[in-house]
């Protein structure tokens, strides 16, 4: 199945069939031992994509680096794919991408958090530059709905995509802390899970908490009060905490479509040897 700008599914099927069934195993061994990956994996490949596109920049080691900035100091799951990408280059060296590891990861951590499966296109290459002054690319806690639909638009997204993957990038997070943007109750260094009562799950709490007031993030609470956003979210509550096949069928459709934003194939780009180091 062809998807577009050079990306398919089953870009491998010849030159590395068992790539997908490495990388989730890999992925089921460490959220076995735990559980944080899957959500970290997630955001992980959220972060990449809007930061000079899904080319796994994010992986790459070293000073004023997009893993040195601000916004991505918490991200967790570096190892998974690390390890991943040392069993790939046994079965079938330097045919996959670090780029394409981290979709089938995301993917697979979704499905292993409860949430849906979808077919992951492949055959992108990783870029040669990380550069932490690109992550303002990002979306903030603190965006209004304009700023952060300007940003989806700006890679191609639109505001479905935003409900859709920011709700669950960012909810299905372990607890942190939050100095600047905890509940004002006067600790801001309180420890707080993101999705306040579902973490590392999929389900439809980060949807309902919005309904109730109780989204932990600004930038999380304005889908609900922003007419724009709102009835996209009372779509999602789904009935007794399951989000059903709409929401299933439209975050795939949605994941699908972010992976591949400004993404390198045929000749640019490279396949790196190891994913924290440029060859």
């Amino acid at each position: 199945m062809s998807v577009g700008q050079g990306t398919r599914v089953g870009f491998y099927s010849r030159s590395c069939p068992r790539v997908e069934s490495i990388v989730q195993s890999t992925v089921r061994s460490h959220f076995s031992s735990n559980r944080a990956i899957a959500p970290g994996l997630l955001r992980m490949h959220f972060h990449d994509c809007f930061v000079q596109g899904c080319d796994a920049s994010i992986l790459i080691d070293g000073p004023n680096t997009e893993k040195t900035a601000g916004p991505n100091l918490l991200l967790r799951g570096y190892e998974v794919i690390d390890d991943a990408k040392q069993q790939l280059e046994t079965a079938c060296p330097g045919i996959v991408s670090c780029a394409d590891i981290l979709a089938l990861a995301a993917r697979d951590s979704v499905v292993l958090a409860g949430g849906p499966g979808w077919a992951v296109p492949t055959g992108r290459r990783d870029g040669r530059v990380s550069l932490d002054s690109e992550t303002s690319n990002l979306p903030g806690f603190t965006d209004s709905i304009d700023v952060q639909k300007q940003k989806f638009q700006d890679k191609g997204l639109n505001t479905q995509d935003l409900v859709t993957l920011v709700g669950y990038t960012t909810s299905l997070q372990p607890a942190r802390r939050l100095p600047s943007i905890a509940p004002g109750n006067g600790d801001g260094s309180r420890r707080v899970g993101l999705d306040n009562g579902s973490e590392n799950r999929f389900d439809s709490t980060f949807f309902s908490n919005l309904r109730d007031g109780r989204g932990i993030l600004e930038s999380d609470q304005k889908l609900w009060t922003d007419d724009s956003t709102k009835s996209f979210v009372q779509r999602y509550l789904g009935v007794r905490g399951l989000l059903g096949l709409t929401f299933n069928v439209e975050f795939g459709r949605s994941m699908v479509k972010m992976s591949n934003v400004e993404i390198k194939t045929g000749s640019n780009g490279e396949i790196r040897r190891v994913c924290s180091a440029v060859n």
